[in-house]
């Protein structure tokens, strides 16, 4: 009697436990996410390109590895050709059962905000957002909106059928102020101006907005890092070695903390409510579009389409959204232990 009492109760104990490892598989992809960003840059594109591919409640449809600036980052490379490297390099270790598609970006700034850079990777965009599915599109992107802004210049309607969440943009004066010595053209407007008037000037698509006071927010202690990621893996530890070559390159002039700066771009594309879905524990505000000037700044157009602007991320669920996820990691059985 007493080995059946003890039978029966491993049976429920390995039933709770067979239920809970099965969780993350009852999740399925109810959006679908192209991801725009500039990977041989800052290794934080690389971050949270890991985070949005072990997200199961979003489909990546594409990766799209653009542009850094013409000069590089810390000498790497500014060209596309590289950013597409550092994606090749971190799918490799990743091994995921089924790839996203991955296209080039194109190199150069946009010479005219009537004229397109017409690549495949402007093509795509244009050619999912106009295919029929009933799942929301987001284009998440932490880099110059030169691929984005080329697709609305090549078909204009794709505007209203799909979201652009962009990290991107310097403070809005009522809300924030700038950062010490900071950059007269915030980072991302700089690489390609014109693109940027392309999309908050002359086109209607929706935006999300995460300016600069926002996604430096996404700030988290070196310590932290090691301390959360360190032994957890193959892609933890690639994650800290990308980190670490910058942390070289620097030779100790960062401090010691680190911005994920283009995280919430995971954080609010697939990390919502159940239901009534939206980022519901971050905070925004609905203001009207403003014009991008000819120096990358700020005018009031009163006449322009409301957007959001981000003011406060959910830093925590973002987080630990993603060391969890990471720690969970287990190559082609993709977050089943």
């Amino acid at each position: 009697m007493k080995q059946l009492i003890i039978f029966i109760l491993i049976l429920i104990f390995s039933n709770c436990c067979y239920a809970e490892n099965k969780i993350l598989e009852r999740v399925s992809d109810r959006v679908r996410v192209i991801i725009d960003n500039d990977f041989g840059g800052d290794p934080d594109g690389l971050f949270q390109l890991a985070h949005q591919l072990l997200s199961p409640s979003g489909e990546v449809k594409a990766i799209i590895a653009s542009q850094h600036y013409s000069g590089g980052f810390y000498g790497n490379p500014g060209d596309s050709a590289f950013s597409r490297k550092q994606v090749d390099d971190l799918l490799a270790i990743m091994k995921l059962p089924v790839t996203p598609l991955l296209f080039t970006g194109s190199d150069g700034a946009l010479s005219s905000t009537r004229k397109a850079k017409v690549t495949q990777a402007a093509k795509y965009i244009v050619e999912e957002a106009m295919r029929d599915d009933k799942r929301p599109l987001y284009i998440v992107c932490g880099a110059s909106l030169t691929t984005i802004a080329s697709a609305l210049l090549m078909k204009p309607e794709i505007a209203q059928r799909m979201t652009l969440v962009w990290i991107g943009g310097p403070e809005y004066p009522e809300f924030a102020y700038p950062p010490p010595n900071a950059q007269p053209v915030e980072y991302n407007i700089g690489i390609d101006i014109k693109a940027a008037q392309v999309v908050f000037n002359y086109s209607s698509i929706p935006i999300w907005q995460v300016p600069r006071d926002s996604y430096r927010q996404a700030i988290v202690s070196l310590a932290e890092l090691k301390n959360r990621m360190n032994e957890k893996g193959a892609l933890a530890k690639y994650m800290l070695l990308k980190l670490n070559e910058l942390l070289v390159k620097a030779d100790g002039t960062l401090g010691e903390t680190y911005v994920m700066g283009d995280n919430p771009l995971t954080l609010l594309s697939v990390l919502q409510t159940s239901w009534e879905k939206d980022p519901a524990s971050s905070k925004y505000v609905v203001k009207k579009s403003p014009l991008i000037n000819n120096n990358g700044a700020y005018e009031e157009n009163k006449s322009a389409r409301n957007i959001r602007v981000y003011t406060h991320i959910d830093t925590r669920l973002m987080f630990e959204d993603f060391f969890a996820k990471v720690a969970y990691f287990d190559g082609p059985n993709l977050l089943k232990k």
